[in-house]
């Protein structure tokens, strides 16, 4: 930098050094903006040299910043942020329903999950989910997880190439690989599994400056760990994920591969494969375990996805509900500015917190509804706002329950009345209130969907 630039471009790792050069001080920065994009590799963490970079940064200059992330999640369980600085953000949620109504060509995304018993490569389960007609990315389960084959990463790639059709050749240039697929047509398949410097020097190549221009460049994508941050392939139709992924932020990243608005595709999906419970009693906790996760992951996304609601007291019955707005009895009004600002700017995380969290869902497995159910909310909101007065928990808490509630929830109409399925409650809208609310299990549908055959 020569003090006349304006817009310097760099990398995480650039950053850091660039901030702990003996020859910079953070005040070099003041007056500036400091926009982090992919902003979950932030961490709370001892180690995290990015996370203590940015607390420097807030601490000790007058740094804009600008904080960007596809979804607000760790792999893990250290917070991005401490409570004390995540207060100093104005938070903006863009939603992929947003995002849709945005697009010109994209209009739906669907987000699934197919089950299957034995190996995903010999019962039929990868080939019942793979279009070789659509762009496709899939992403095999890591060798250590519980769907992996045993049989070694290359040897499963070869596998999934046998499910395509038949290999012919491998392009010496770019390094694709020809498979003759079922129709008898030619897809030219893309290796990044094979971790060959060589290999992978000519195939990540030839994505970035071929394939992500020419919509013919490649067609299908066999990955492991590759192809999911940041990895931009505008043509990519479906997104297949074989395992189950701990990380929703993972999900999250692996979604959006699929996403991009491109003029060959109206339709995007996602599909989790997912090995159903079989064995031992063991086994079949684990399976039923992980089944129970991924679809809370899924309920989680759906929180992503649908509109937001409002959410008003009700004070007359003649009251006219504005678009997305609900009214509910015995709700009541936000008593300070703090408040509102949560329920304006939080509600969206602390609805995630609450589904992610173990101990709710263990409360909602063994039927915990009431008034543990809202201790447990309480609690999260208290460690996730610290500060907030009793009043200010307890108001909050009902917004926070409304909002579960919604997440899983069925409206329909019968002439001018509205009427809403919430687990196994069938009421009119117009006599909702907070007492039935929280008298509902918000996972009661994920439940249903496990004990279904």
């Amino acid at each position: 930098m020569n003090g006349e630039d304006k817009i310097l471009v760099c990398t995480h790792a650039t950053l850091r050094f660039a901030f702990e050069s003996e020859d910079l001080d953070v005040e070099s920065f003041n007056d500036s903006v400091l926009a982090i994009d992919e902003f979950h590799h932030v961490s709370v963490s001892e180690n995290s040299r990015l996370g203590d970079l940015l607390h420097n940064v807030m601490r000790n200059s007058n740094v804009q910043i600008i904080a960007m992330t596809g979804s607000y999640f760790r792999g893990d369980a250290v917070p991005i942020l401490t409570p004390e600085d995540e207060a100093e953000f104005d938070k903006v949620t863009y939603t992929y329903y947003e995002q849709l109504n945005g697009y010109t060509y994209l209009e739906t995304l669907g987000i699934g999950y197919h089950f299957y018993q034995g190996s995903y490569l010999d019962d039929g389960a990868l080939d019942a989910v793979l279009d070789t007609t659509k762009k496709t990315i899939i992403h095999i389960p890591n060798v250590n997880s519980k769907e992996a084959t045993q049989v070694g990463k290359h040897e499963e790639v070869q596998k999934v190439y046998d499910i395509i059709g038949e290999w012919e050749s491998q392009d010496s240039e770019t390094g694709l690989e020809l498979v003759i697929d079922k129709d008898g047509v030619t897809r030219k398949v893309a290796n990044l599994v094979d971790d060959d410097p060589t290999h992978r020097a000519k195939i990540t190549k030839y994505l970035s400056e071929v394939a992500r221009e020419d919509i013919d460049g490649v067609d299908i994508i066999v990955a492991l760990g590759m192809a999911k941050e940041g990895f931009d392939w505008p043509w990519c139709e479906q997104a297949l994920t074989i395992g189950y992924r701990a990380s929703l932020t993972e999900i999250v990243q692996i979604i959006g591969r699929c996403t991009r608005d491109s003029y060959n595709k109206t339709h995007a999906q996602f599909t989790n494969l997912i090995v159903m419970p079989n064995g031992t009693s063991d086994d079949i906790q684990i399976s039923v375990n992980n089944m129970l996760k991924a679809i809370t992951a899924s309920l989680l996304m759906e929180q992503v996805l649908a509109p937001n609601f409002t959410f008003t007291p009700r004070t007359s019955p003649d009251q006219k509900a504005k678009a997305g707005e609900v009214f509910v009895k015995g709700l009541k009004k936000p008593p300070t500015e703090r408040v509102k600002h949560i329920l304006a700017t939080e509600l969206e995380d602390l609805t995630a917190a609450v589904l992610q969290d173990t101990q709710v869902q263990r409360a909602a497995a063994n039927g915990h509804t009431g008034e543990y159910m809202k201790h447990l909310q309480s609690k999260i909101i208290r460690e996730k706002l610290p500060g907030l007065s009793d009043e200010e928990v307890e108001v909050t808490r009902q917004y926070l329950a409304s909002n579960l509630a919604f997440k899983t929830a069925k409206i329909t109409e019968d002439g001018n009345k509205k009427f809403i399925t919430m687990a196994n409650s069938f009421v009119n809208l117009d006599e909702l209130s907070i007492d039935l609310i929280d008298s509902i299990n918000p996972f009661q549908r994920a439940f249903e969907v496990i004990s279904k055959k």
